[in-house]
């Protein structure tokens, strides 16, 4: 039997942050923003991040990261038309993976948004990008240089 659920995680847990819009499409029947628009928001804060820290088109390095896993946790409903700032954080570094969490705000930081909406765990597994199949690779030096300074010692139970 596992214990509570840990709270919502706070902004300090972070390191870096992007700022994402929210659109009137993003609402769902029920009046908050759809969880595939979450989904949405956690793959842009690891790939824009890796894009602009690398300096390079991520698509066509030898070796690619692909999703090996999702998920998301939800403590409070976000919605359209409030902005969304995007906390990313990596708890692993692998040989040829990497572990992200990307928290989502939305609110006052100190209020409200001084703690996540919702977090989400993104794992990326890099495979060969050359043409020879999608054998798993090492992580590009690029990419390893990008996350490193990333990867923080607050993961949560």
């Amino acid at each position: 039997m596992s214990g509570p659920r840990p709270g919502p995680p706070a902004r300090e847990e972070y390191a870096v942050w992007r700022l994402a819009t929210t659109r009137w499409s993003d609402d769902d029947v029920y009046g908050h923003m759809n969880n595939a628009r979450y989904f949405d928001l956690i793959d842009t804060a690891v790939n824009a991040h890796l894009a602009e820290a690398t300096g390079v088109d991520i698509r066509r390095l030898d070796a690619v990261g692909v999703v090996a896993e999702v998920g998301c946790r939800y403590f409070r409903e976000m919605g359209y038309p409030r902005p969304v700032d995007l906390g990313l954080v990596v708890d692993r570094v692998g040989t040829s993976s990497v572990t992200y969490r990307v928290g989502l705000f939305q609110g006052d930081p100190a209020g409200e948004g001084a703690t996540a909406a919702a977090e989400g765990r993104f794992v990326h597994v890099y495979v060969d990008n050359t043409g020879a199949g999608r054998d798993v690779r090492p992580l590009p030096e690029a990419v390893r240089d990008a996350v490193t300074p990333l990867l923080r010692d607050t993961r949560r139970a």
